[in-house]
């Protein structure tokens, strides 16, 4: 436990020292709270709007864990295709990069169109944005492998499956892992993206088009959201850290590294 503490410590100091900064800026300089609310202001607003941020964050929670498990299966399906298949990695890899400059905002209201005013939509932009990290590491991780390892396995009569099960799987694991961290983290501003860019029903559209809505009227609770925002993103990057150390222990960082 302390040596958490020791380890948290240095970021918590920071953060309270940007905050002091922040507060002394806002004081010092006159800035009107519709531009830029103190960090007091913020804390205010995140307590008398804690059920309507809660109710829109349970809607963008939903789509970040939803859009992220999307964007895991098809960014690993798609990673180990490349993988088997030289021709396929010459094809698609292209299109995979170029993907991720195309604007959601283009293909937001094509959508719509195809599935609507519901989640779905919401999670292929989520999906869209969050899958080319897990892409990436995945196919460096599996093309890192040691091939005398595979060739080992063959030589014992493995099929070229149980080779890619025992040997090249756990290898590339934690850098498929490292991979979905970045993609969570990624994930939430996709949420954000997914509920500005596409139209959306129900009383709580989620935290993206809270924000938007408050920041010209309601200044400290948009920066509220974006608090609220901010640690999920946080909590989930370091959540899915520790279900790295139990899926691959043997990636396990170092005492001394913060993650």
């Amino acid at each position: 436990m302390s040596s958490r503490i020791e380890r948290a410590a240095p970021a918590v100091l920071l953060a309270l020292v940007l905050l002091g900064a922040w507060e002394l800026y806002v004081d010092l300089a006159g800035v009107q709270a519709d531009l830029l609310p103190a960090p007091h202001g913020v804390a205010r607003a995140l307590w008398e709007n804690a059920g309507l941020l809660a109710r829109n964050f349970a809607v963008t929670a939903e789509e970040v864990v939803l859009g992220l498990g999307l964007a895991l299966a098809g960014g690993f399906v798609l990673a180990v295709a490349i993988h088997m298949s030289p021709l396929l990695r010459r094809a698609v890899y292209p299109l995979a990069v170029g993907s991720q400059a195309v604007p959601i905002p283009v293909i937001g209201v094509l959508l719509v169109f195809w599935w609507g005013f519901g989640l779905f939509p919401k999670l292929v932009v989520i999906a869209l944005i969050c899958f080319f990290p897990v892409v990436v590491t995945t196919v460096d991780g599996l093309r890192a492998v040691d091939p005398d390892q595979p060739k080992l396995l063959r030589t014992l009569d493995a099929t070229r499956w149980q080779a890619f099960r025992f040997a090249e799987l756990p290898a590339a694991l934690p850098a498929a892992l490292s991979g979905a961290r970045i993609a969570l983290a990624v994930g939430v501003i996709g949420a954000f993206i997914a509920e500005t860019t596409t139209p959306t029903s129900g009383a709580y559209p989620g935290l993206g088009r809270e924000i938007i809505t408050d920041v010209n009227f309601q200044t400290s609770r948009a920066y509220a959201g974006t608090v609220v925002l901010f640690a999920f993103a946080i909590v989930c990057f370091y959540a899915l850290a520790l279900a790295q150390r139990r899926l691959a222990p043997w990636s396990a960082q170092p005492q001394g590294d913060p993650h």
